[in-house]
């Protein structure tokens, strides 16, 4: 619906050189009615109750939101990986050079192949993940090694994408039995602590925007950037992303400022330098890797809050919310 009003303000609709609207009014529509409401007392209360827990959840919400411009989906395809698992490993390193650790991974994935079909998880962070995250934090291993891992990483990644798309999938299986065992009021050790699992790092990628309305290439300072997601956890992240067009990469990064384990700008600086690192590992890579750390070294520019890293090091765990 945001994506439809901006680009027809934009495009279509627009404004005159003095602020106003273009375009005529017209006198044969009813002038507007303002429409007051009846509501009993207990409802105004609840209202304000509803008003103040709105207000203090979306008071705690770190949000930040950036474009990676340094490269996109066309330079990935070019390394012959896939776009979202390549970012999806990205994720992995990122998050654990900003928290020490490993952590259960959501990832969502659509199931319309099947009717009405909605969403299936995949459990990004997999043992593939873990040997090519710990190899780029060892100084030990040689790019070639690294991109070995890299790539049994993306090819176990991709099976599992293509396994739950089709329905071969756990987590909703999972919770369909959960949600039998409650209604039944049969006891499982198993499916309980299978709900009770806590999602420290919750992603997804976000669609396309509506092609036909926006045109990237000719216009590329009208383009949206997307929606995003909170945490499901506490000390947890959301991350959303959205490819735009062939060069640009778009994160939304959610996490809560009560947390003290956790900081989205911080996380930001880390996806950004995860992707830097990884590109590296291929000689076209090598070369955008080089063009930022040089960037940085003749302007005083940084890539992002955070001086980028190499690889083989992770910044402390500590954390100051912005």
């Amino acid at each position: 619906m945001w994506e439809f009003t901006l680009a027809t303000e934009c495009f279509q609709l627009g404004y005159s050189a003095d602020g106003h609207c273009k375009g005529h009014p017209d006198p044969s529509l009813p002038k507007p009615q303002r429409l007051h409401w009846d509501l009993p007392e207990k409802v105004h209360l609840s209202i304000s109750l509803a008003l103040r827990g709105a207000k203090t959840l979306s008071g705690d919400i770190d949000c930040h939101v950036f474009p990676f411009s340094h490269f996109g989906k066309s330079f990935i395809k070019r390394c012959h990986l896939s776009s979202d698992s390549f970012i999806q490993m990205a994720l992995q390193l990122a998050h654990f050079r900003d928290r020490g650790q490993f952590c259960l991974t959501y990832e969502s994935t659509m199931t319309r192949l099947f009717l009405e079909g909605r969403t299936e998880t995949v459990r990004s962070c997999t043992k593939e993940a873990c040997s090519f995250v710990n190899a780029m934090e060892d100084k030990g291993k040689t790019d070639p090694q690294c991109l070995a891992l890299l790539r049994l990483a993306v090819d176990k990644h991709q099976a599992l994408l293509k396994a739950a798309m089709s329905g071969q999938g756990v987590d909703r299986h999972l919770f369909a039995l959960y949600i039998v065992s409650q209604f039944l009021h049969l006891q499982s050790p198993f499916l309980d602590q299978v709900h009770s699992e806590q999602w420290q790092l919750a992603t997804s990628q976000i669609p396309v925007q509506q092609i036909h309305l926006f045109d990237v290439h000719n216009h590329p300072d009208y383009v949206s950037s997307g929606g995003g997601f909170g945490p499901v956890d506490d000390h947890g992240y959301g991350v959303s992303y959205i490819f735009m067009g062939d060069n640009t990469i778009t994160f939304h990064i959610s996490s809560k400022k009560s947390s003290t384990k956790t900081d989205s700008h911080r996380l930001g600086q880390h996806i950004e330098d995860a992707l830097l690192d990884m590109a590296s590992l291929f000689q076209e890579g090598k070369r955008l890797k080089q063009g930022c750390r040089g960037l940085g070294e003749d302007s005083g520019y940084r890539c992002g809050s955070l001086p980028c890293h190499s690889r083989g090091s992770r910044a402390p765990t500590t954390s100051t919310n912005f």
